[in-house]
């Protein structure tokens, strides 16, 4: 059998598989599948390596089949396999719930499991309503997002999220919802991390606060740095002033650290990084290494004591999943926690930022690169888009560098990385040369 017969009898039927976020119809004619996995590279059914530049999908920091991880599931599948959470618990869950609390910022410290990052950013808003409802203040109901923002796409999320195409896509929203402009504003393009200033980006929330009036406004959702709509970096004082304002009005500031948690900044959180503390914290993703589906909502002592303590007898929180704290889940996580830990793989990731951010800035100058943009162990390189086709050079990038052995992610023209945080300097240079060059021969 040839190497095109074996690949072809690889290939299972595409049919059934509806998606998601995927070009169905050009994937089907042209798949492009993985088989295997192991450290920093998957391997496609014909036996091809690619060099893994976005940690899956801004989830396996730790790497692929890290063997402590795969043994702690099956281990946990073998000795109870799934126990339910409702009125019940089983030990895991309790123990990876301790160890999370202690990884947050001082005084978060409640944890709330869910099976995704679009489920815990619904998660948080729910808690947040409920929080000001045990208060005596049901009238704060209103929830504001940012523009560019990315919260997962359930109802709530998408609500409270400011990408326009999700947003259009489906009319109905959630009522009660406004968005602050992105961060990005008339940031100078190749700036190296965080920019010095942007104007007031944040005081625009006392505008909203006067036209609504703070009684109404329950909570606000942002990412410290957003990822999924290219790696925009807040500006110094930022974080700061929207803890102030929100602080003032008693509103709740909720942090969705789906992408930024565990490690990518080169902390456990972006809130240690930055220096601010929320009032709830969401994180997906990097929890169990991308190995089991699992998020958690880390809510502050006073947020749920509000609610948990102000309600009367009986289910406080009416809210859950039929898998949250799954015991496989669980396993995953508490393992992937203790390699963090042992490996140091927070302080390996502050260790590289330096010379991530000199690789990256590399690519200024190259063939239509007009920014790049770096925060930690990420970094956002723009294209110029084509004329009446905006997205398309990025797409093409994304399907070239593929071929040629290299996995990256595109949001419209913007070009996401994000490596496992085990990534050594050579595979830097890789990630930086191979894109380059990429980038030369496509129009």
């Amino acid at each position: 059998m040839s190497s095109d017969d074996a690949t072809l009898a690889a290939v299972p039927d595409l049919s059934a598989f509806w998606m998601p976020f995927t070009d169905n119809r050009y994937f089907k004619a042209n798949p492009r599948l993985f088989s295997a996995a192991s450290g920093m590279h998957y391997t496609t059914p014909d036996g091809r390596r690619v060099l893994d530049a976005t940690a899956g999908l801004w989830c396996v920091n730790a790497g692929h089949g890290r063997e402590p991880i795969v043994r702690a599931i099956q281990a946990q599948a073998a000795k109870l396999d799934f126990a339910p959470t409702f009125q019940l618990g089983h030990p895991a869950a309790f123990e990876l719930a301790t160890r999370l609390a202690a990884l947050m910022p001082r005084g978060l410290d409640r944890v709330f499991f869910t099976n995704s990052g679009s489920e815990s950013a619904d998660t948080a808003l729910k808690m947040a309503l409920a929080y000001h409802h045990a208060r005596g203040q049901s009238g704060r109901v209103r929830m504001i997002g940012r523009q560019r923002g990315y919260h997962g796409t359930n109802m709530g999320g998408t609500s409270v999220g400011g990408i326009g195409g999700n947003r259009r896509a489906f009319g109905a929203q959630i009522w009660g919802v406004d968005h602050l402009a992105h961060t990005h504003g008339h940031a100078a393009p190749f700036t190296r991390g965080r920019q010095a200033s942007n104007g007031d980006l944040a005081g625009e929330l006392n505008e909203l606060i006067a036209l609504h009036g703070a009684e109404s406004i329950a909570a606000v959702i942002v990412e410290p740095v957003a990822g999924s709509t290219g790696v925009l970096v807040p500006p110094r004082g930022y974080l700061e002033r929207l803890r102030q304002i929100t602080a003032q009005h008693g509103i709740l500031l909720i942090f969705d650290e789906v992408i930024t948690g565990f490690g990518r900044l080169g902390k456990a959180t972006a809130a240690e990084f930055f220096g601010v503390t929320p009032d709830i914290l969401t994180l997906a993703k990097g929890l169990t290494n991308g190995a089991v589906p699992m998020g958690a909502v880390v809510a502050s002592r006073a947020v749920h004591d509000a609610i948990v303590e102000g309600a009367p007898a009986g289910i406080e929180f009416l809210h859950g999943y039929t898998y949250s704290g799954h015991p496989l889940a669980a396993a995953a996580g508490i393992a992937t926690l203790k390699i963090c830990e042992s490996e140091a793989l927070f302080e390996r990731a502050e260790g590289l930022a330096s010379y991530w951010e000199d690789a990256v800035h590399r690519l200024a100058g190259t063939r239509h690169v007009i920014d790049v943009r770096n925060l930690g162990l990420v970094a956002g390189i723009e294209l110029a888009p084509r004329e009446g086709a905006p997205g398309e050079r990025a797409t093409r990038a994304f399907r070239r560098c593929f071929d040629e052995g290299l996995l990256i992610r595109v949001t419209g023209d913007i070009i996401a990385l994000s490596p496992p945080l085990i990534v050594e300097r050579a595979q830097i240079d890789e990630i930086v040369e191979r894109i380059a060059a990429v980038l030369e021969t496509i129009e």
